[in-house]
């Protein structure tokens, strides 16, 4: 980030792995594994990451338990860097997860399944993720089930955070379809063809599905990014 200021005592890339300790650990409520240290700051070898995590922990900047996966405890932060930190935090975003969408053949599901599942179920997504120009407070959140756009990185359980879209989208973009005449919904890009639309999976064991009506095409909203569901790493 331009004209950040380096903290006393700490090299740069000290730096960046104490901000990093702190900001996952506030974000996720655990501690980051050393591969998720090594690729936040660019470093391929865990022994490296260690090396750094233990000059951290002799300067009295964390504590770790070796014994434990993500054994990883933030003691304190310098003063600059702390109030860097939290700019980071105040810049985390709540949205409403609002229900499930089918990354599979379209599946039928009542429409209820695009409304509310609880009121209280949010997903924190960091602002600074998201394009500049989307409209935070019109975002929402669909968990994916499925595995149609594997190869779009995107795995069964994971949280897609949507854009609600007006009109038709343009071909090539990743959108949730509800289709009318079935009452069936799917996650799948979207393309328009000699008067039909094409819905792609990005599995290349799935083909994909035609709509010769594009009338009974409703898109319920685009992908603007994609919140994985990491399974539990160990160090």
């Amino acid at each position: 980030m331009m004209g950040r200021r380096r903290t006393p005592g700490l090299s740069e890339r000290q730096r960046k792995i104490l901000e990093l300790l702190d900001r996952f650990q506030k974000q996720n409520g655990y501690p980051p594994s050393i591969r998720e240290i090594g690729n936040d700051v660019k470093i391929t070898s865990t022994s490296v990451v260690n090396y750094y995590l233990n000059q951290l922990e002799e300067m009295g900047y964390i504590e770790r338990d070796e014994h434990v996966s993500r054994g990883i405890r933030v003691l304190k932060l310098p003063a600059g860097l702390a109030s860097a930190v939290r700019q980071v935090v105040e810049e985390v975003l709540r949205v409403p997860v609002v229900g499930r969408i089918f990354a599979s053949v379209p599946v039928p599901v009542p429409p209820s399944d695009f409304a509310y599942m609880d009121a209280e179920t949010m997903i924190d997504v960091a602002r600074s993720m998201l394009p500049a120009k989307e409209k935070v407070e019109e975002l929402f959140a669909l968990q994916v089930q499925g595995d149609s756009m594997i190869d779009a990185m995107i795995n069964d359980g994971d949280i897609v955070i949507m854009r609600p879209m007006r009109g038709f989208p343009r071909n090539g973009e990743m959108v949730a379809i509800w289709l009318r005449d079935r009452d069936e919904t799917t996650l799948k890009y979207y393309y328009l063809e000699n008067g039909r639309v094409k819905l792609q999976p990005a599995n290349p064991t799935m083909k994909p599905i035609y709509i010769d009506d594009p009338s009974v095409v409703e898109v319920q909203g685009k992908v603007v990014m994609v919140v994985r569901q990491m399974a539990s790493q160990t160090g």
